[in-house]
């Protein structure tokens, strides 16, 4: 009979302490599901359909779109990519303004404590920060501006503005190997410690010098145990009862 291999569990202790000693320069975070709980790109999506930022038509198209994702037609990186798409025509500075709104209204309540001390602590250690998601760039802006991470670190779904006003001209979307790719694209081949709750976090958990997988999801876990990885799982996100987010 085979033995299932389960990845090893950190407490929050050990996790600090790995992370700490690993002694990065660069550190990587996904966001939704890791730094904090909840999906933000989903949320934002919802809130500012209801809030109006959208005709009605492009509301049910993209309404159809999510229940195709959600059935297996329509790919990851496609609804990410449309979630950001069906602003276009909106001025940045609304849907800036909106993000903002929203983050302090869904997001920052749900950070996860012991990734805001260890990111501090990074912080404080002079570590460069990175952050990088498939929600929309505006909303991950917002969410890791408390974080100390700077709006020139974030890699997320965006799209091109022109003179102010969003377009539909689709620059990114950072998800499963993509991810990995927009970390190379910015010199970033081999980060020296990368935090991801998903497996669509995989591709740049591998390529990290140090994987810490936060928060895993089923998939993700599975995988942990077959590289060898532990994992850190948030007392919010435990007492939750299941894994929360999909970035």
């Amino acid at each position: 009979m085979l033995t299932q291999i389960e990845a090893p569990r950190w407490s929050s202790h050990k996790f600090e302490e790995l992370v700490l000693k690993s002694n990065p320069a660069v550190a990587v975070f996904d966001c939704d599901g890791t730094l904090w709980s909840g999906d933000s790109g989903y949320g934002f999506m919802v809130w500012s359909l209801e809030q109006g930022l959208v005709s009605r038509s492009t509301t049910d198209w993209i309404d159809t779109r999510y229940r195709g994702y959600l059935a297996g037609s329509v790919t990851e990186a496609q609804i990410c990519g449309e979630m950001v798409q069906i602003y276009a025509g909106l001025r940045e500075q609304e849907l800036q303004a909106a993000a903002a709104h929203y983050v302090s209204l869904f997001v920052r309540g749900r950070v996860f404590a012991e990734m805001e001390k260890l990111v501090a602590r990074l912080r404080g250690q002079g570590v460069e920060l990175w952050a990088v998601s498939s929600t929309n760039k505006w909303v991950v802006i917002e969410g890791v501006r408390d974080f100390g991470i700077t709006p020139e670190h974030v890699l997320a779904a965006h799209v091109a503005v022109v003179d102010g006003t969003i377009t539909s001209n689709l620059i990114d979307v950072p998800t499963d190997q993509g991810k990995a790719d927009a970390l190379k694209r910015v010199g970033l081949p081999r980060p020296d410690a990368v935090f991801g709750n998903s497996i669509h976090d995989y591709a740049m958990l591998e390529i990290a010098v140090h994987a810490f997988p936060v928060n895993p999801s089923p998939a993700l876990l599975e995988a942990a145990a077959r590289k060898g990885w532990g994992y850190f799982q948030p007392a919010a996100a435990e007492s939750a009862g299941a894994w929360v987010g999909s970035e």
